[in-house]
């Protein structure tokens, strides 16, 4: 073999490696390939981030306070439906001030317990996000699950996947409930529901 022949061997062995490496390096890492396309942040009037959570298509979580008056706690549920936010149904254990069923906007059904649900509202929120003036802790509004998977379920795949959704929200708990009274009393909050980069 001539030394010519052995660099134009070794030039398209390096060419082949070159291309393989470069071939390898744009393929998603396994990682980052479950990693959802959507996620719930809940950020501050300055836009810091206080809550980011995992949220793929088809996952919901719930938004539930103490009723300021009776006390008793209030969910509206919402659920991520092709990259958007949609309120699908509320809770009302009562028909305290304030709360009672819009005829036309679902449907009122007993919840078994003296209480009510409404059911298949189905209201997509404008722009995917809302302001929320956060009560204090008597009011305690926070975020808790809404059917499957629950939040410890995302937040355990996302970590397990190297997404950087949670941050120090504990998932050891059998139920993951993120209190924004604690994070933010008497400020106003943006909840929304965003693209991941």
């Amino acid at each position: 073999m001539t030394s010519r022949s052995l660099r134009l061997i070794l030039g398209r062995a390096r060419g082949s490696a070159l291309l393989l490496w470069l071939a390898w390096m744009l393929v998603p890492l396994p990682a980052l390939a479950g990693c959802p396309d959507h996620g719930l942040r809940v950020t501050d009037a300055d836009g810091r981030a206080l809550v980011n959570l995992p949220m793929p298509e088809g996952a919901g979580w719930c938004l539930a306070w103490n009723h300021s008056v009776e006390g008793f706690a209030v969910h509206d549920c919402y659920r991520n439906e092709g990259g958007h936010m949609v309120l699908e149904r509320s809770h009302l254990p009562d028909f305290a001030a304030g709360l009672d069923h819009i005829p036309g906007r679902g449907r009122q059904v007993s919840d078994g317990r003296g209480g009510y649900w409404i059911e298949d509202i189905d209201e997509p929120v404008p722009g995917d996000r809302y302001r929320l003036r956060v009560g204090a802790m008597r009011v305690d509004h926070r975020l808790v699950r809404h059917g499957e998977p629950s939040l410890r379920t995302l937040l355990e795949r996302a970590r397990e996947q190297g997404c950087g959704f949670g941050g120090a929200i504990p998932v050891s708990d059998d139920a993951v409930v993120i209190s924004l009274s604690e994070l933010a009393a008497n400020e106003g909050v943006t909840i929304s529901l965003t693209t991941n980069p």
